[in-house]
């Protein structure tokens, strides 16, 4: 193959990275230092210039909005289907699992969260996720956003702070979109939680901003798995699959009793545990419980995805 036929995929990468390098050096003042020296505040701005044109691209991008807005589609759904029923069953009619529903539209938001974490919410964190290193290899971007002041190290904290972006932008979807259908379709009112009490309506907004950090959180330990099966390969899509794949197959072992022993180390063991959330006073030892399980996977999973980032050879 003659060079300038080589050069062609090379041009088209630069062109793709170019836009971020040139932003990041902009903020830096001036070329990128040996990654030896002293973290200076050139360096810094330069990290945080490669954060914010990662959240940029990401973004921009018409896959991410699209799948925010199906997210968004299933709190909307579920109520049109539920005030359809309840039109043509009269008072009370619809399913009557989602009697709730009908009495206070903020129910809405929190049975969209309920039916999406099992799997919409882990497709579409897989697709970031997986999509982290692999897309940028499989472009033959990565050689040079590498060529910029961040490193190795600080690429990988950029990507995954914006794989986490994501899983709260994702909660926040559903909740947002639940909330302003349910109060249109079935209007608003005080909120009885589990516990019995009745609170507010502003209190009971709080509860499900809480209720969706509490989401995202645990949707954070599936992103540094991803993040992790991302450096493992060229191929965003076997990334962005295995990872998809990986989220449903430790659900259903979850549900085996003959694995009890195994539930409580699984990243999904406290998937749906926000209950505590609803009460009151509110308990936190689910949430802690759940950050101190997602903690260990990001931790884990963190330190695994750049030890083979690290020998990653991104020059052939």
């Amino acid at each position: 193959m003659s060079s300038d036929a080589q050069s062609v995929p090379a041009a088209a990468a630069n062109e793709q990275a170019g836009p971020r390098i040139t932003e990041m050096y902009s903020e830096s003042g001036g070329s990128p230092r040996p990654s030896t020296t002293p973290l200076a505040n050139g360096e810094r701005s330069a990290g945080w210039a490669l954060f914010g044109s990662e959240l940029s691209v990401l973004f921009r991008r018409l896959r991410t909005w699209a799948m925010l807005l199906a997210l968004a589609a299933v709190p909307v759904l579920i109520a049109v289907v539920v005030r359809l029923a309840a039109d043509e069953g009269g008072p009370g009619g619809g399913p009557p699992f989602l009697n709730q529903i009908t009495q206070n539209g903020l129910f809405v938001a929190l049975t969209g969260l309920v039916v999406s974490i099992p799997l919409f919410l882990p497709l579409t964190i897989s697709v970031v996720a997986g999509d982290t290193i692999a897309g940028e290899a499989g472009h033959g971007t990565l050689r040079y956003l590498l060529t910029a002041p961040a490193g190795r190290l600080r690429l990988l904290a950029v990507k995954y702070g914006a794989a986490v972006v994501f899983c709260i932008a994702a909660a926040l979807a559903i909740v947002v979109a639940g909330a302003v259908i349910g109060s249109i379709l079935f209007g608003t009112g005080p909120v009885t939680l589990l516990s019995g009490d009745t609170i507010g309506v502003g209190e009971s907004l709080i509860r499900l901003l809480l209720v969706a950090a509490y989401v995202a959180l645990s949707l954070a330990g599936l992103a540094a798995i991803g993040l992790f099966i991302s450096t493992l390969t060229e191929v965003p899509v076997g990334a962005m699959a295995t990872t998809a794949v990986l989220a449903v197959v430790t659900q259903i072992v979850g549900a085996l009793p003959q694995l009890d022993w195994l539930h409580p180390w699984l990243f999904t063991y406290h998937w749906l545990d926000f209950a505590d959330l609803l009460r009151q006073p509110i308990s936190w030892d689910a949430f802690g419980g759940n950050a101190l399980l997602q903690g260990g996977y990001i931790a884990v999973f963190c330190a695994l995805a750049y030890g083979r980032f690290s020998t990653k050879d991104v020059l052939s």
